[in-house]
């Protein structure tokens, strides 16, 4: 290990390639990428590699957020390498969107009973439905010292009996690593992930399924609501977050005895189809509804001339995964919400 000009330089000779340590604390906030001694002490695993966002460097140790939010400290004797990189890998496919814009659109598409802005956060809150129409959403500056604006938030939710979380995201250009490690350093958890997919919506709508047993309504009626499975009563905060939005369709197939054998939820905006509550009556799965349900929505919002699609999903949802991968779905950025307090 060489320093040199208050940077930490280890040369290393590695199958006839030199490596060094081209980044400095002066780095923090840029994606970065490293290699560093295991020290796992398992043959053939000599180093491991991390690529993120460089996040802090103090005290000799780095700390790097990777893409899905996850957090990676590195002892800074241990480097072998590292260089920043790209703000964003290249996608292999879908629509060309930046983090700020599908912040928007997807917050339109679950939007909260009352707001409030607090510089360029937006404070959101719809009686605990939903954890994106009951938190924070920090798109910029919020007016005021950081653990000043947090006390504000945890106030605000306070006042409506309500535990203080803030979204935030990971993973593409514009990202809020930043702040994610910040909410760390300050004691608030991360309590649940998720990621944004994005997909043409032409592919979507042009697929070979059973769109004829599918039923679409500006309205969602007593069988959808008895298949949305997120609450108990319907209460009328319940109703007015699943109506909100530029566009709202419901879709629904008709199950026995009056029930619903799948539904799904479809918000259209601009150029972008946001898609939503897909779910299957489990005595119904392997019939392609959810495929028909996601089919039939995509139709109607070409008709109405968006192009784009997204959809919010859980990483540990493998059914789900499949399903969309197969739609041409990938994934844009992750995202995240921090409480502080007890969870909803």
């Amino acid at each position: 290990m060489i320093r040199t000009g208050g940077a930490y330089r280890a040369v290393e000779i590695l199958g006839g390639a030199r490596l060094e340590v081209r980044i400095t604390g002066a780095d923090v906030g840029k994606r970065v990428s490293v290699r560093r001694l295991s020290g796992t002490g398992i043959p053939g695993e000599k180093f491991t590699d991390t690529v993120g966002v460089l996040t802090s460097w103090n005290d000799g140790v780095l700390l790097i957020t990777r893409r899905d939010g996850e957090p990676v400290r590195i002892e800074e004797s241990s480097l072998v390498a590292g260089k920043v990189v790209p703000a964003a890998p290249a996608r292999r496919r879908g629509p060309a969107a930046s983090y700020e814009e599908l912040a928007r659109v997807t917050a339109r598409g679950w939007q909260p009973v009352e707001s409030e802005r607090l510089g360029e956060w937006e404070l959101r809150a719809a009686g605990g439905f939903t954890w994106r129409a009951n938190s924070v959403l920090p798109l910029g500056d919020p007016g005021r010292p950081l653990d000043e604006a947090l006390s504000y938030v945890s106030r605000w939710y306070a006042d409506r009996s309500l535990p203080p979380h803030i979204q935030t995201a990971t993973g593409a250009a514009g990202t809020q690593e930043l702040l994610a490690a910040a909410l760390e350093e300050r004691g608030w958890v991360r309590a649940v992930s998720a990621q944004v997919q994005i997909a043409g919506l032409a592919p979507i709508a042009d697929l070979d399924a059973a769109v004829d047993r599918v039923r679409l309504s500006r309205s969602h009626d007593e069988a959808w609501l008895g298949r949305y499975k997120r609450f108990g009563t319907p209460e009328p905060h319940i109703l007015q977050v699943l109506e909100s939005g530029p566009s709202v369709w419901f879709a629904t197939v008709p199950g026995e005895g009056g029930s619903a054998a799948a539904i799904g939820r479809c918000v259209v905006d601009g150029r972008w189809a946001g898609f939503m509550a897909v779910e299957v009556d489990p005595a119904y799965r392997r019939q392609g509804l959810a495929t028909a349900v996601m089919t039939a929505l995509s139709r109607r919002a070409l008709d109405e001339g968006a192009s784009a699609a997204w959809l919010q999903v859980e990483a540990d949802n493998d059914g789900a995964q499949a399903l969309y991968d197969g739609m041409g779905f990938a994934v844009h950025h992750h995202y995240h919400h921090y409480r502080h307090g007890p969870s909803l």
